[in-house]
């Protein structure tokens, strides 16, 4: 059996660079079909908005130089921090 001479790492740099240098169909008889996703995707969470207030988010947005999503992300995440700090305020007395 011959040793394969695919790269084994999961350093998307490592293998960008790989891949600058061969050709796949150098390796025709390593290559297997994958029928499972390979990457996973994160979970998300789809909002509805009215249109006008998806607009007033993307001109925020625009505003301050971030995507609409990084925008609704700081909010998320801001409030998420907000509420983990209120409760241990409210644990300590206060």
């Amino acid at each position: 059996m011959k040793k394969s001479n695919l790269p084994k790492c999961d350093s998307i740099q490592e293998l960008a660079e790989f891949w600058d240098t061969h050709d796949i169909t150098d390796f025709d008889d390593e290559l297997e079909e994958v029928v499972e996703p390979v990457f996973i995707r994160r979970k998300a969470v789809e909002i509805k908005l009215m249109p006008s207030e998806a607009k007033a988010v993307q001109r925020l947005a625009k505003a301050k130089g971030i995507s609409s999503e990084e925008l609704i992300r700081t909010w998320v995440l801001h409030e998420i921090v907000s509420s983990r700090n209120g409760r241990r305020n409210k644990r300590r007395g206060r």
